[in-house]
């Protein structure tokens, strides 16, 4: 299983299997929070529409962010969602920073594959994330967050709105909106792949 483990001043990525997950209601330090979540974090910045080339930096600010904060997290609470809120609010800062910057952007889904799976099955599966990455980008970011956090990581709506700051009722509305806007744009960006 790739990890991203903590180097001096970098973050890099290596074939680790994770250290058990913390138990709900246990006193977590920073260095274990990386540790187990620093994949998850980096998973949820770039579904949020983080580019492949700021995830490094991204990921390492929003620890940095969460170490100011760790006396605020309260420990009988999941953790993922509270993570998923910072990793919400950098990522929505960072694309209100992106439109000065000039930097070419690397298509989704450059990243590796299962090196036991057949040829064809790699194509596929590199397809396959290549859409779900276009079509989440399809989504607005306040209802790509609820997406990705209900459909994706199967947090409670509770959670997640609690983790964003929205009432349940709002949540559900996002979700149903994104639900849509994920359909669409994945028919939208099959029909133009097959007209290729």
């Amino acid at each position: 299983m790739t990890k991203i483990v903590a180097s001096d001043q970098s973050l890099l990525v290596a074939s680790l299997d994770p250290p058990a997950a913390p138990s709900v209601g246990r006193t977590v330090g920073l260095r274990e929070l990386f540790e187990v979540h620093a994949p998850y974090v980096w998973n949820s910045l770039r579904r949020l529409g983080v580019r492949a080339s700021d995830l490094e930096d991204l990921t390492h600010d929003l620890f940095i962010e969460v170490q100011r904060h760790l006396g605020d997290y309260d420990s009988s609470r999941p953790v993922r969602p509270w993570l998923f809120g910072f990793a919400f609010r950098l990522a929505s800062e960072h694309r209100r920073r992106a439109f000065r910057r000039y930097e070419i952007q690397a298509s989704p889904g450059d990243e590796g594959v299962d090196a036991a799976a057949l040829p064809d099955e790699q194509l596929a599966i590199r397809q396959d994330r290549r859409l779900v990455l276009q079509a989440l980008e399809a989504i607005d970011l306040d209802r790509r967050a609820v997406f990705v956090l209900y459909e994706i990581d199967g947090e409670p709506m509770s959670e997640i709105a609690r983790s964003l700051g929205i009432p349940v009722n709002t949540a559900y509305s996002r979700l149903r909106l994104a639900r849509t806007e994920f359909a669409n744009a994945v028919k939208r960006l099959a029909r133009k792949d097959g007209a290729r």
